[in-house]
């Protein structure tokens, strides 16, 4: 993590007349670069809500959607058969690169010897031996999605601790979990609705508390009255603009947790490019359980939560103390064969030291080439890096909580950036200027973007 300041002064926002004008060109750029996509989203409209099977595909700031075609390592082609080199990656999903080799190969296996059957493979022994190796905790259960895993960790602990308060961090996102779906309010640190989330009508602002991250004081204010079951965080915000914990701040967090008797939950959905075994492995810090989706089995959806044996213990001890019928945690799907083959595969091909170091590099080179553009070009913006991971934020040093990110937001700015590379067949995610590298990312692909992001900066600034 590095703060790329520059001394030279520089207005802190353009002018807007000049940047909605700017993009207004790059959508007309657009339209005519891609019809087949402007076509396949007005056939969209006859069947999908949005236009998309998810109107989440909906968040990129092109007039009509990307409509994929095929994708492979870091690169896709979209249906107009343009080529764009992927810094986006299923916004994690496919950190290892698109269609792994080895993972394909082992869905192909799978398919045409069962999908899914209720009941657990063979090949469930080596998979958690695997994990533990892995990730560094003994006992693991599986789920579909990084969502449905942080849901089903907050009903254990709250079933081993008895207690019904959770805390998460102001700006955090656990995918769709409706206890961490909600705000802070800045000016008397309650708990507020998210406005943004639809349909809620059960009183989930009573039940979480939000904190700002990094603050270790008012993180033991909330967990001092010992009503808190589980802490659940990510090892840094990154759904949030890339917020960095400060150095001293996971082992006093974790002490505290231990202090006042609250679980501490890591989700590392987003955080796993940190290094081999994610963020917690790589400094050394072992949570009472830990959660990661998305890119676990290399893209297939999966997840898993892991636990330390104290935490399994109680777990087991719970669940047999309570009548038999529905729990309320797990799903027909989890742990599925296709599922399971393509983690095991995952955790023998891609979650490796070759594979990171691989990672390393390439976000090293991309980091050093966009420093020297900043610096070069006198801007007072930064950029934070966590492994693999990085984003260029448009305020003058690294944010330290959601509210520093909050008050140096420029979304036009963002959103001209991220439509300005896709013109040119780079793809960014379509929130924040969040890249991530893949194992299969080249030094062209580097090239690529960075000569992309010198022209971007000439039309802003020139």
């Amino acid at each position: 993590m590095r703060d790329t300041t520059a001394a030279s002064a520089f207005p802190s926002a353009i002018d807007p007349a000049r940047l909605h004008a700017l993009h207004e060109d790059e959508r007309a750029r657009f339209r005519v670069a891609h019809p087949a996509c402007t076509a396949l989203a007005a056939r969209c409209q006859a069947h999908f809500p949005f236009g998309v099977p998810l109107h989440w595909m909906r968040d990129w700031p092109s007039p009509a959607s990307v409509f994929l075609r095929r994708a492979q390592g870091s690169h896709l082609h979209c249906a107009d058969d343009h080529a764009h080199v992927d810094f986006c990656l299923g916004d994690t999903g496919a950190m290892f690169g698109h269609a792994p080799p080895a993972v394909v190969q082992a869905l192909a296996t799978q398919a045409a010897q069962g999908l899914t059957a209720m009941l657990p493979h063979e090949r469930s022994a080596e998979v958690g031996a695997l994990l533990a190796q892995r990730f560094g905790l003994p006992y693991w259960q599986l789920a579909m999605t990084a969502s449905d895993a942080n849901r089903f960790v907050l009903r254990w602990a709250r079933a081993m601790t008895g207690r019904a308060q959770v805390l998460v961090f102001d700006g955090c996102y656990h995918g769709a979990v409706d206890d961490t779906l909600v705000d802070r309010d800045p000016t008397h640190g309650t708990t507020l609705r998210r406005p943004s989330v639809l349909g809620a009508v059960h009183d989930h602002p009573a039940y979480t508390r939000v904190v700002p991250f990094n603050d270790l004081d008012t993180l033991e204010a909330a967990l001092r009255d010992g009503q808190v079951a589980a802490l659940l965080a990510e090892p840094a915000l990154t759904n949030f603009g890339l917020v960095p914990p400060a150095p001293d701040f996971w082992p006093t967090a974790q002490a505290l947790c231990q202090r006042y008797g609250t679980l501490l939950v890591l989700d590392e959905t987003h955080t796993l490019s940190s290094g081999v075994g994610g963020w917690a492995r790589t400094h050394g810090v072992q949570p009472d359980l830990w959660v990661a989706g998305k890119a676990i089995a290399g893209g297939v959806p999966c997840a898993v939560y892991g636990m330390t044996a104290e935490v399994a213990a109680r777990l087991q001890a719970v669940k047999a103390q309570a009548p038999e019928g529905h729990s309320g945690i797990g799903t027909t799907l989890s742990a599925n064969a296709l599922a399971l083959a393509a983690l095991h595969a995952a955790l023998l091909h891609l979650h490796t030291p070759q594979t990171y170091a691989a990672m390393q590099r390439a976000a090293d080179t991309l980091q050093t080439g966009l420093e020297e553009r900043l610096r070069t070009r006198g801007l007072p913006w930064t950029l934070t890096r966590l492994g693999a991971r990085m984003e260029l934020q448009f305020m003058p040093r690294t944010p330290r909580n959601a509210d520093d990110v909050r008050a140096h937001a420029q979304p036009a700015l963002e959103a001209y950036l991220h439509l300005f590379m896709l013109n040119r067949g780079v793809l960014l995610t379509p929130f924040h200027g969040m890249m991530l590298c893949a194992p299969t990312t080249t030094p062209d692909d580097i090239a690529h973007f960075l000569h992309a992001f010198d022209a971007w900066l000439a039309a802003l600034l020139d």
